[in-house]
C-alpha cells in the first residue's frame, strides 16, 4: 500500500512542465531545477527525478518507463502469489500422500 504523497499530482505535473520548458531555452537552462523548485516549494532533487522520469516516459532518455515499471511490479506480485499457492499445494499433496501410505487400523 502506497503512503501519502508529499506533493499533489497537479503540482508535480506543473513543475515538470515548467522545468522541461526552462531546460529547452539555453538562457534559462542553467539552475532551472533549483530556481523552479524554490519558486514552487519543491526540493530540487525531487523535481530533477520527476523531469528525468518524464523524459524517459516521453522517449527522450533511455530507461524503464512508468508503464513498464508498473507492469513489472504487477507481474512480480502475481509471480509471488503463484509461488505461494504452488508451495501450499505441494505441502498439501505431500500430506495427503503420507496419509494414503499409512496402514489402515
Amino acid at each position: 500500500m502506497a503512503g501519502q504523497r508529499k506533493y499533489p499530482e497537479e503540482l508535480k505535473d506543473r513543475a515538470t512542465r515548467m522545468a522541461l520548458e526552462a531546460r529547452r531555452d539555453p538562457a534559462t537552462a542553467k539552475g532551472a531545477m533549483a530556481r523552479i523548485g524554490g519558486q514552487l516549494g519543491i526540493h530540487p532533487e525531487a523535481l530533477r527525478n520527476w523531469v528525468r522520469q518524464a523524459e524517459i516516459d516521453g522517449g527522450l532518455r533511455p530507461g524503464t518507463s512508468s508503464d513498464e515499471a508498473s507492469r513489472i511490479a504487477e507481474l512480480e506480485r502475481e509471480n509471488r502469489e503463484l509461488r505461494r499457492a504452488n508451495s501450499i499445494l505441494k505441502s498439501a499433496a505431500s500430506f495427503f500422500a503420507a496419509e494414503l501410505d499409512r496402514p489402515n487400523r
